[in-house]
């Protein structure tokens, strides 16, 4: 069912700008043509009854219920398939229409359980509420005969379904099916079910996954999940689209049958992936009731996936840390402290580490996960309060490349659009990303356009689902090597340049000439044809020719990419590399077109912007410009080194030099998503105070000497910023459990260094952001009161925001074509290391697992494994499920074989929710030539059968159960 605030139009809102006059109940209505006159009836507070429609999906007209009468025309229309007419006339309330509603709702009353005091939908029930609106008041046939409604129906002699008191003998019910709890968030009971496919439909129609059907025809037609399984077992992915879209209880929140009807809800932004979904907190007090979409959120309207809408358990799970805790050692139990103490004590010791060795032997690491106020107070801690740059973030390990590839290229370290923009797109080209695990509500909408005539293009060493699913098929996959993605590109463009697809026009008009004579001469050369290519990349190149020309030639065209780019040691290669082919057929600056970056935490964006890598302020303006500086001095009121600090990988080395002691982590665990995790816990070791402020004792904090309580997103004001640089609002719905919001913490942090902040409320913080930062200038938590989100850039010449750059010019001024040599990464196959293992996600975990581990999404992936097709399986002696090994030049850890059709050969693949399965001790220190983040996506490793965990899983274990011991051992203040 929809949110408890939701209004629901019952139709679609209509995109023509052309209006039509019409007459309703005598009242003259104006609204866009194509609206349906159910629309147009709502919009002018005039309710027709429905039970088939909702304005989330295509009309249908199924339930009969919303028929009016239309002067001049036969018979009784539905209202929400007749699109409304110029001069219209319609009546939607005479005696007639009221007789047939209340005819076709006592049949649906018929077979219907009559325990609307007992229901988890009273109260919030569409056809509770229709049986009022059209006045029934009896129902003569009750349950007699044939019905869905109970387990047993009475039996005559031939054993025939028989009138209800014919005899006392009972027979099953062939119409009945028991109720469905094998989903952990939703109950479905096919009793309650009205058969009105809006289930199916959203499914379809918003999920597109296809997993719901009606089975049988007539009486016995019945919602199933699949063929007759479980929802479990089904294709369903949890989206929740189909509850959502529910009129009745058939489909209801497991959480609503045991909490009840909200009474409140409260608008806020989904605190996973880099989509940036708007929900509804519906509450009771400050316990949650449910997570709802909000169907006027601009990142999903209205859409979800299983992370965002049902997998919030961990806020409130037994592991959340709520109290502050310090230790000398960590060999030694935690120690419970007041925050007084706590803050006290790591002001002291940092103190103590800055006198002893320098006042760069500490920094700090900002959090993609935390709020854009929390970010920017972190990195101004750092420059401000430390008087050092030591400031990075875990964008560091994910999309660094494409900052400094944008910003290389078109002048901005962002994405070009906005998700809606692909409304428009013609050809559809996916790199290195795999949208619907990673980030699903955006991979509905694509997958929306590609089953309406988009052209899709995939370039991926795995079959992802985007390749074949329901309705959709790629027209090139090309599956090329792990690590050969500048190459493809090169190829890619060669083509483009040989075969006279480029736009000259646009490159004559908007890039710089110079530039773009030296690129169109290097793609030109012979060695980066896709014949010449095609022993790199392991690609025919007819298709690689054929994917270029459908790029240049197949209309609006949009690259959408990922960390299947970025985590190479030519991931900022590659991103310029994909801002080339964008500039040279004219794909950028307008709608349906643009390079996008599709990012993998739901702040990752948020954090870049506000100045969390050493080397820049917010805005990505470099701390040597000494304008730019000037005015943060000006405003913090303090000097301000103009020199970069150090990156994460510079910190951890000169944490093993002895030179870098103390480090403050907000919201991330380096020693789970950092590579070479024996090289980073070395590093942590060699400090001697690590602060740490998360929900959980995560696998970072177990080398830490002070934990302090984070609070989760439910918990605090801000704001996140999402994929395409949209600005929301991050809304407090309770208390936060350890007492402090992660910004004022880190305020109390800066106040016991010696440095001075005095903010009252998150939204000061975002007003000194907007002073000192050019793109967000003009946003300020009233505009998003006002307008519910904003893109920046937000200024005076933009003060509604920017859905889509570089429209009449780029932000640099002429796009540069940069050069893109193709160099092999170091890290290559050999006899004892003989597959290439690349890394990803899986759609019910999120990074690594620390929030959805706490939750039922363990139902789906309760471990992570290594993909390997049969060819290398058979090879090997390896069966499905057997346990395997993994060697590489870094170590060896031991998960569990899955043999899939989805690898190439030579190719092993595996995800890194789980610490346990030590995905990172295998990844190599190999990094991005511009910007040091790691090569995750290719490490070549062998695989053998085993029968016992690694040497480093077995201490890991180890260590883990003694420091859980250690915490459980922690010493409470008398």
């Amino acid at each position: 069912m929809l949110s408890i605030v939701d209004i629901d139009y019952g139709t679609p809102k209509s995109p023509s700008e052309r209006l039509v006059e019409l007459h309703i109940d005598g009242r003259s209505i104006r609204v866009p043509e194509g609206t349906s006159v159910m629309r147009a009836a709502a919009q002018a507070g005039i309710a027709i009854p429905k039970l088939c429609a909702t304005d989330m999906l295509e009309a249908f007209g199924s339930c009969r219920l919303c028929l009016v009468e239309i002067d001049g025309r036969k018979g009784y229309p539905a209202s929400c398939t007749t699109p409304v007419a110029a001069g219209m006339k319609v009546n939607t309330q005479t005696p007639k229409l009221a007789e047939i509603r209340r005819g076709v709702m006592e049949l649906y009353i018929s077979d219907h359980p009559l325990d609307c005091l007992t229901c988890p939908a009273n109260g919030h029930c569409e056809l509770q509420d229709m049986a009022g609106v059209v006045g029934l008041r009896e129902v003569r046939y009750g349950y007699d005969g044939a019905n869905h409604v109970f387990a047993t129906v009475p039996a005559r002699e031939d054993q025939a379904t028989a009138i209800h008191g014919r005899t006392s003998q009972q027979q099953p019910n062939p119409y009945f099916a028991p109720k469905d709890d094998s989903n952990p968030y939703f109950s479905f009971d096919p009793s309650k079910c009205i058969v009105c496919s809006r289930c199916v439909r959203a499914c379809e129609e918003v999920q597109g996954t296809f997993a719901l059907t009606i089975q049988d025809r007539g009486f016995a037609s019945k919602v199933s999940a699949s063929q007759n399984s479980r929802f479990l077992d089904s294709e369903c992915v949890s989206c929740g689209a189909c509850v959502q879209a529910c009129p009745t209880a058939t489909l209801s929140e497991k959480s609503l049958i045991d909490k009840g009807q909200a009474e409140h809800s409260v608008v806020t932004t989904c605190a996973y992936c880099g989509v940036g979904c708007s929900f509804r907190a519906e509450m009771k007090g400050q316990d949650i009731v449910r997570m709802v979409p909000n169907k006027d959120g601009h990142a999903n309207h209205g859409h979800s996936c299983v992370k965002g809408r049902f997998a919030i358990g961990y806020a409130s799970h037994p592991d959340r840390i709520t109290t502050p805790m310090i230790r000398a050692k960590i060999s030694d139990p935690w120690r419970v402290v007041s925050w007084e103490e706590a803050v006290a004590h790591v002001a002291s010791e940092f103190k103590r580490l800055q006198a002893t060795h320098g006042k760069h032997a500490i920094g700090g690491i900002t959090s993609s996960r935390c709020t854009n106020e929390e970010t920017y107070l972190v990195q101004k801690l750092v420059r401000a309060g430390f008087g050092n740059n030591n400031v990075d973030t875990c964008a560091r390990v994910c999309h660094s490349p494409t900052g400094y590839g944008l910003k290389s290229t078109i002048g901005e370290s962002a994405g070009t659009q906005d998700f809606d923009s692909i409304e428009s797109t013609d050809v559809v080209l996916v790199i290195g990303a795999n949208p619907t695990d990673a980030h699903p509500v955006f991979g509905s909408q694509m997958k929306r356009r590609l089953r309406e005539g988009a052209r899709l293009i995939v370039i991926d060493p795995r079959r992802i689902d985007l390749v074949r699913t329901p309705h959709v098929a790629a027209d090139f996959h090309l599956k090329l090597r792990p690590g050969t993605n500048v190459a493809m590109l090169n190829s890619l463009a060669h083509t483009i340049v040989t075969e006279g697809l480029v736009d000259e026009d646009f490159v004559a008009r908007r890039c710089e000439p110079e530039a773009f004579a030296r690129w169109r001469t290097f793609v030109a050369q012979d060695k980066y044809s896709p014949e010449a290519m095609e022993e790199t990349t392991g690609v025919a190149a007819e298709l690689v020719r054929g994917a270029a020309r459908l790029y240049a030639r197949g209309g609006n065209a949009a690259i959408y990419y990922g960390l299947g780019v970025t985590e190479h040691a030519q991931g900022s290669t590659a991103v310029m590399g994909i801002a080339n082919l964008a500039m040279a057929t004219g794909n950028i600056g307008r709608k349906g077109v643009g390079v996008n970056p599709l990012r993998g935490q739901n702040n990752v964006q948020g954090s870049c912007d506000m100045g969390s890598f050493p080397h820049e302020f917010t805005a990505y303006r470099h701390v040597s410009d000494d304008a730019v500086r000037h005015s943060f001095e000006e405003a913090w009121g303090v000097p301000l080194l103009a020199e970069p600090g150090l990156r994460i990988p510079n910190m951890f080395e000169a944490a093993l030099d002895g030179t870098f002691k103390g480090l403050y982590i907000e919201g991330e665990d380096i020693a789970q998503s950092d590579p070479d995790t024996q090289h980073v816990t070395a590093a942590l070791t060699a400090m001697e105070c690590i602060v740490v402020q998360d929900l959980f004792l995560n696998e970072t904090a177990k080398f830490a000497h002070v934990f302090l309580p984070g609070s989760s997103f439910l918990e605090k004001d801000g704001t996140f910023t999402n994929a395409e640089r949209r600005v929301s609002r991050v809304r407090k719905v309770m208390d936060p459990k350890g007492g402090y919001a992660d910004w004022e913490v880190t305020q109390l942090l800066a106040q016991a260094m010696g440095y001075p902040m005095h903010y009252t409320h998150a939204s000061e913080i975002m007003d000194e952001i907007a002073r000192l930062t050019p793109t967000f200038q003009g946003i300020s938590f009233a505009k998003l009161e006002e307008l519910g989100s904003v893109q920046w850039p937000c200024n005076d010449e933009h003060p509604l925001g920017t859905p889509v750059m570089h429209v009449d010019e780029f932000v640099r001024g002429k796009g540069r074509f940069m050069l893109t040599e193709y160099v092999p990464t170091s890290e290559k196959v050999n006899a004892e290391h003989p597959l290439i293992l690349t890394t990803g996600r899986i759609l019910s975990q999120y990074n690594v697992g620390a929030q959805t581990r706490r939750t039922a999404n363990v139902m789906w992936h309760d471990e992570d494994r290594l993909e390997i097709h049969p060819h290398d399986a058979e090879e090997r002696g390896v069966e499905d499920g057997d346990w395997v090994g993994i060697t590489s030049r870094s170590g060896e850890t031991v998960l569990r074989a899955l043999i899939s059709e989805r690898m190439q050969p030579g190719v092993v693949y595996t995800t890194f929710h789980f610490p346990g399965s030590g995905a990172n001790v295998i990844t190599t220190d190999n990094s991005d030539w511009a910007t040091n983040c790691p090569e995750y996506k290719v490490t070549a490793v062998q695989v053998t059968r085993v029968t016992q965990p690694s040497d480093w899983q077995r201490r890991y274990r180890a260590f883990t159960e003694t420091q859980e011991a250690l915490l459980d051992q922690s010493v409470k203040p008398a």
